[in-house]
């Protein structure tokens, strides 16, 4: 294959000739990747080395280096998990890739980089779960998409696994955010201007890396979309029999869950257990970061209070109807009074009766929608108004809600529950989504294109605003986001947080 070098002032990167796939030369070695319609794409790259066998709960290496140009035209295995909401199950533990999209166009000044961290509760997901070209193209950005380890993979622990327990998944993104760092020249990209974002568990784990010593200078800036630094829950109020908690566990109780594991599955050690195959791992319960770890020092909630975090730019928000996605997934639709009563008395013991007086089943459209409403406000909304006060104290925060409520729904709503802007509604809107083809009316379209603008403006100043776009003001003040109708909101009033302040 002939390669020609293109050099544009202090970029050199290796290109195909013309009619063939582009190629880059990573620091382990050529890849080859595909043009279209105006963009680069570049899928399937390692950035760690497989972590099978002894690599099993370790943390990530580089990979081997390789000489002859490698096929980046497809992204590479999704990490082992099992079937989750839209995603299909994985058996792959070789999975540390991530793909990289840009314009085609060459730049003589490097372009911003966006690397996307994936939700899916820590269990499930892809980064090639995201089709980012409309971002990278309407932004005139680079975006990168990770894998990361995930479920018993990524969080588990145990006392021999020391400060590693519960946080290989953790360390795998900051080991794609190295390799950032390392190779973003090649495709056109400032290693100088790295942001950070995700949503839902890739929101909570820009949280642990805005508040990780270990990931200092990896990015300069981050978004964190629908999972607020001080996220918390109450008994049964994220789903039926999960018990009041946050999204990080203490290492001792990650550890302990660990060996108890191992008795179980007929183990003494963690070295009989890299020798079970995936299919009988698959299913542990491990899903939750570890704190108090080499990674994670702190809960990121303590951190931020005491300003235990990177003084970097940060856009932060929820959607308007969170828990709706959450709710629709509760057995026992369509909801009775005595069902909502009961999921009250669950959450809020002697004082349901005060929740309920204050979101009246009448009022939010039925028993469902009203504890969709209320779990909203108290898991998310105002979780969210007390980050970014957290936040503001001592770094630029810029908040938003995005609040368009008749959003493409990504599941069908159950019997009496409507979607409206439920958890990860805003995704159709800044990317294309695997498996999920959504539709979107002129005004969608047109707010898509300024939420690009903002958050591809975000990751070149650290500044959401730009021309010909709503003025955005800093937080305390926050963005409503919906067609036609972008302006200041107050989040507070909205999700009623006096009164959760005061329960």
């Amino acid at each position: 294959m002939a390669l020609s070098v293109v050099t544009l002032g202090a970029l050199t990167t290796t290109v195909a000739e013309a009619g063939e796939g582009p190629v880059v030369r990573t620091d382990s070695g050529p890849v080859r990747g595909v043009s279209a319609d105006g963009y680069r794409s570049f899928q399937g790259i390692p950035f760690a080395a497989p972590p099978v066998g002894d690599l099993r709960w370790s943390p990530p290496r580089k990979p081997a280096p390789w000489s002859a140009v490698r096929d980046a035209s497809r992204p590479g295995p999704r990490c082992a998990q099992g079937a989750g909401l839209g995603s299909p199950p994985s058996e792959a533990e070789d999975c540390l890739y991530l793909n990289v999209i840009s314009p085609a166009k060459a730049e003589r000044k490097p372009r911003p980089v966006l690397v996307w961290v994936h939700g899916g509760s820590f269990t499930s997901g892809a980064g090639s779960d995201y089709d980012f070209k409309r971002m990278a193209l309407g932004g005139d950005v680079v975006v990168v998409t990770v894998n990361y380890r995930l479920g018993v993979f990524g969080f588990f622990g145990h006392p021999e696994l020391g400060r590693d327990s519960g946080v290989f998944g953790l360390q795998d993104q900051q080991a794609a955010l190295r390799w950032v760092q390392r190779n973003a020249r090649a495709f056109g990209g400032d290693p100088r201007n790295v942001t950070l974002f995700g949503e839902s568990a890739g929101a909570m784990s820009t949280c642990a890396q805005l508040t990780s010593p270990s990931a200092a200078g990896l990015f300069h800036r981050a978004i964190i979309q629908s999972g607020p630094c001080t996220l918390t829950w109450p008994d049964g109020g994220f789903f039926p029999g999960v018990p009041a908690g946050s999204p990080y566990l203490p290492r001792a109780d990650v550890e302990a869950m660990g060996a108890d594991a191992t008795k179980k599955l007929g183990c003494a050690d963690v070295a009989c257990l890299r020798r079970l195959p995936v299919k009988d791992l698959v299913s542990q319960p491990f899903s939750t970061p570890a704190f108090g770890t080499g990674l994670l020092p702190e809960h990121p909630a303590e951190a931020l209070k005491a300003g235990h975090f990177a003084r970097v730019p940060v856009l932060t928000g929820v959607t308007r109807d969170e828990a709706r996605l959450f709710v629709a997934l509760f057995p026992g639709h369509p909801f009775t009074e005595e069902h909502y009563r009961g999921l009250l008395r669950t959450a809020f013991g002697e004082k349901a009766p005060l929740v309920e007086a204050r979101y009246p089943s009448a009022k939010h459209g039925g028993p469902a929608m009203a504890f969709a409403d209320a779990m909203t406000d108290r898991i998310w909304g105002c979780p969210q108004v007390g980050t970014e006060r957290l936040l503001r104290q001592r770094t630029r925060t810029f908040g938003y809600e995005f609040a368009d409520r008749n959003a493409p729904p990504l599941f069908p709503a159950p019997p009496g529950m409507r979607p409206g802007a439920s958890h990860g509604a805003e995704l159709a809107y800044l990317s294309d989504l695997a498996g999920f083809p959504v539709e979107l009316t002129p005004a969608q379209r047109d707010l898509a294109a300024q939420m690009i603008r903002y958050w591809t403006a975000f990751a070149r100043t650290g500044d959401p605003n730009g021309e010909e776009l709503p003025k955005w003001r800093p937080s305390p003040r926050t963005q409503s986001l919906a067609p036609g109708v972008i302006g200041p909101v107050d989040l507070g009033a909205v999700h009623d947080c006096g009164f959760w302040a005061g329960l």
